[in-house]
């Protein structure tokens, strides 16, 4: 399998898939891909705006994309897609559609047998086992939280440090700790803004300048940083 799992779209002051296009286009290669999207995650951004504002992106590094919702059969153009792309937003409205369409075993078998997945906040929640680590409302109720389990560790993106000055409520450490307690025997990865994980060749890679904060039940929080050996999280 290859994966890139990107924590967030865009980081503070810069423009829209900044910081991880020149991974993105190294991730997908030199020669032209177009890119199978997904944008069931946006909800307050038509899927037409959604897909034109990623296309801008990648066609900048050489690659292109086409939304799934063009397709009265989105199985059917999933197999034929050359890379598959997830974009950001509401996971729990991703995942509902994810089942509704029963994609979720498509895009599971498609990717391990070697289709490239790139996504990107909720994107990189649904690689996950489940979305139970995703910091979003439920606007809506899905089928299941279970995902596509390309990975056996959960993802929360964005992760946060601290609460807001003044704020008395759960850190993110805390939230995760709860998430543990009921689920003891699987990792979750704390994926800082600004980061992602490169998976290919049965490594887990974390690539930008900062580390991430791997939680277990039962062991103190640890970080890792781009040097350091991630694999045991497969």
């Amino acid at each position: 399998m290859r994966l890139l799992l990107i924590s967030n779209s865009t980081n503070a002051g810069e423009e829209y898939l900044e910081y991880p296009r020149l991974h993105i286009r190294e991730f997908l290669g030199e020669q032209k891909i177009k890119a199978l999207f997904i944008p069931w995650a946006g909800v307050t951004v038509t899927w037409d705006d959604y897909e034109k504002k990623v296309k801008e992106r990648f066609n900048q590094i050489g690659h292109d994309i086409v939304s799934v919702h063009h397709f009265d059969d989105p199985a059917r153009a999933l197999a034929g897609a050359e890379a598959i792309v997830v974009g950001g937003g509401n996971t729990f409205r991703l995942i509902s559609m994810l089942h509704q369409y029963q994609l979720i075993p498509v895009i599971r078998e498609l990717v391990s047998g070697g289709t490239p997945y790139i996504g990107w906040s909720a994107g990189a929640n649904v690689a996950c086992p489940t979305i139970c680590t995703t910091n979003d409302m439920p606007i809506v109720q899905p089928a299941s939280f279970e995902s596509f389990n390309l990975v056996k560790f959960q993802i929360n993106p964005h992760y946060l440090d601290a609460n807001p000055d003044g704020h008395a409520g759960e850190t993110r450490e805390m939230r995760i700790t709860e998430f543990l307690e009921v689920n003891r025997g699987i990792y979750v990865t704390g994926l800082r803004e600004g980061t992602m994980l490169l998976i290919e060749k049965g490594s887990v890679k974390l690539r930008g300048e900062r580390t991430m904060r791997i939680f277990k039940y039962g062991s103190e929080p640890v970080e890792l940083g781009a040097g350091d050996d991630a694999s045991f999280l497969l």
